[in-house]
Order: structure tokens, then C-alpha cells, then sequence
């Protein structure tokens, strides 16, 4: 999938962030299915003609702005300790939850990845680039020996950011870093005793 020309300053750059930006705002209001172009033409203060030249679909446009929001990885900290590292990533990723914009995201990929084959495939690469990005703090501590060789570091930070999720998108129940904390604990317990090896159990 192409991505829409991007210029370095000028009106074009101002132009691509006002609509990038009111795209998400759209998506805090009305959700993915009823976002409409239109309705973020005229949020951006533009006309629905520069949209569709641009991004040629909701799909796309939608997949560009989530993009742009999620444009700074979570950190990948290294304290020297598994459990530490997974938790500060654990409370990054609350706090990319409860706020409006990361939950409108984190709601609208949801909804999108069921609209198109094509979308799907992409946000599932999406995930993936996520998930690597995070993958450091399990590497390191497969290298000092804190958790077995062989552990998969993508399952492990899945592990860590799954119980997050669940309650956002599923039980409805608070996020805070409590919860955080816990999952990162479990997350850390489970890849020290080799839970995440390749075929291990």
C-alpha cells in the first residue's frame, strides 16, 4: 500500500497535519464506521477533493492518521532488569490506553481490520513493527541470562500488553498502573520459567 507524498514544511505538510489530526478527532467523536471524509474535509478546513487526492480512501486515511498518532514507539527502557523494563512498558501502554486519543486509535483498528483484507494485513504488519519495538528488553535479558535461550521476545511483550487489552476492549474494567504492574509481574514470571521457549509445555 503507497502512503501520500509527504513535504518537508510548507503548505502541504501544514495541510496533510490539519487533516491527519482532525481524521483522529473524528475518530474520538464517531468511531471508525461513521467516520466520514467529508466530515474531516470540513474539520480540517479544507475541501473533500485535497482528501481523496491525498489518500484515495477512509481506509487509507484512517490507517495514515493512526500511524502519525503512533509515530513515536513506546520506549524500550533498560533498567537491567526484566521485570522493571516490562513494567515501564506495561504503564506506557496504559497510558497510551486512557487517553482519548490512544483508546479512539486502539478502538478504530479494532473496527478497521475486519473492513478490508488489504487493511488487515497492513495493521497486522503494524502490530508487528510494535511489537519489535519493545522486543529489546526481553533480547537483553535473554543475554544476561535472566530468561532461557530460545525465548520469544514478541510473545512475551504480547503477554505483558494482553491482560491491558482485554480490559479495555473486552471487560471494560479500569486500567491504572497497578494493573500494569501486574501484568508485567506475570509477564517476567512466566518467560523466567521458560513459558515462552518454542515449544516448551
Amino acid at each position: 500500500m503507497s502512503e501520500p507524498e509527504r513535504r518537508p514544511g510548507g503548505r502541504t505538510s501544514r495541510t496533510t497535519h490539519s487533516v491527519l489530526e482532525a481524521t483522529l478527532a473524528e475518530l474520538i467523536d464517531h468511531g471508525y464506521v461513521e467516520l466520514g471524509v467529508e466530515a474531516v474535509a470540513a474539520r480540517a478546513g479544507v475541501h473533500k477533493t485535497t482528501v481523496y487526492r491525498r489518500w484515495e480512501s477512509k481506509q487509507r486515511l484512517v490507517l495514515d492518521a493512526l500511524r502519525s498518532a503512533a509515530a513515536d514507539a513506546l520506549p524500550a527502557p533498560d533498567t537491567g532488569d526484566l521485570e522493571s523494563d516490562l513494567r515501564l512498558l506495561a504503564r506506557s501502554v496504559v497510558e497510551l490506553l486512557t487517553n482519548p486519543v490512544g483508546e479512539a486509535a486502539v478502538r478504530a483498528m479494532v473496527s478497521a481490520s475486519s473492513s478490508s483484507p488489504e487493511l488487515s494485513a497492513t495493521l497486522r504488519d503494524y502490530w508487528a513493527a510494535r511489537m519489535a519495538s519493545m522486543s529489546p528488553v526481553v533480547d537483553r535479558a535473554r543475554s544476561r541470562g535472566e530468561v532461557p535461550a530460545g525465548t520469544d521476545a514478541a510473545e512475551v511483550v504480547k503477554a505483558m500488553g494482553a491482560p491491558l487489552y482485554l480490559r479495555l476492549l473486552v471487560t471494560a474494567e479500569p486500567l491504572d498502573d497497578e494493573v500494569a504492574d501486574r501484568s508485567a509481574r506475570a509477564a517476567a514470571v512466566a518467560a523466567r520459567a521458560g513459558a515462552f521457549v518454542a515449544g516448551a509445555g
